[in-house]
């Protein structure tokens, strides 16, 4: 079921985190791999992002697996550049059979405090980004009639929490997208579905502008001051999941066996989807 041997896979946010989960995975498991990431801090959000140094890192990972790689920096909110990334891929490996729209930035603050730079970048990265990666690849998987997407999206894409705002309407716009790409490609021979990961130990989870909103109440909180109130999120009494356990949710819908899966939202979220609605 996980064999992906001669897929040509995209991932982006591959720098670090579950990007690099992803990509790694699935080049042990056959694909070559084009990943890209914009490799470069924003001043709305409050902690370090990806480099160029982290990935060279993936891509050496991946390319230590035997499988080629395609290391590209890049910004998915511009869509001129992902619409020239995927045509180099195109052009280099032939196609893009799977993408995976992993690409993210986590940023709050209450609704009247929220500055428009934090809104335009959340939103820019986490749902445009999503959009333009789609909308680069779609073309060419309808095409050829076989396609995998998987987006991924949040349990705070099908919940609430305070001070996200900007982050909430980014994750729920990704399943509503996601679902929609799904009916049109349905006949097509691509699939689109949506994995919504809990709170996931990378550093968009570690850092301390997270730890400061998380427990107010302190000066300098921990990562021990805020394991309670991240596990109270989940149903399963765990504060953090890894980023491989998004990984093989992200490998199931991107094979050929889950060619009947498609518009579906699959949480990674230890439970924490128990408490939404059917």
């Amino acid at each position: 079921m996980d064999d992906f041997t001669d897929r040509v896979a995209l991932v982006t946010g591959a720098a670090r985190g579950q990007g690099r989960s992803h990509a790694v995975a699935l080049a042990e498991r056959g694909a070559d791999l084009v990943i890209c990431d914009r490799c470069e801090d924003s001043a709305a959000v409050a902690y370090p992002l990806g480099t160029e140094a982290e990935l060279a890192e993936t891509a050496k990972l991946v390319e230590a697996t035997g499988r080629r790689c395609l290391a590209v920096r890049a910004d998915t909110a511009d869509r001129a550049a992902m619409d020239a990334l995927v045509a180099r891929a195109e052009s280099e490996f032939g196609r893009i059979d799977i993408a995976v729209a992993n690409a993210g930035v986590a940023a709050g603050a209450p609704i009247h405090e929220v500055p428009g730079g934090q809104w335009d970048e959340v939103i820019g990265t986490n749902l445009t980004g999503v959009f333009n990666t789609i909308a680069a690849v779609a073309a060419g998987m309808a095409e050829r009639g076989y396609g995998r997407i998987v987006t991924i999206s949040s349990m705070l894409g099908r919940g609430a929490a305070p001070g996200q705002a900007a982050y909430c309407a980014s994750k729920w716009g990704v399943i509503g997208m996601t679902k929609s790409v799904a009916l049109e490609l349905a006949g097509r021979g691509v699939t689109a579905n949506v994995v919504a990961p809990g709170n996931i130990s990378t550093p968009m989870v570690h850092n301390d502008a997270l730890y400061r909103m998380v427990r107010p109440d302190l000066d300098a909180p921990t990562r021990e001051d805020v394991e309670p109130v991240l596990m109270s999120l989940h149903a399963q009494p765990v504060p953090f999941l890894e980023p491989v356990e998004v990984t093989r949710a992200v490998l199931f819908l991107a094979a050929e066996a889950s060619a009947h899966i498609t518009g579906t939202v699959m949480p990674v979220d230890a439970g924490a989807a128990a408490r939404v609605t059917a």
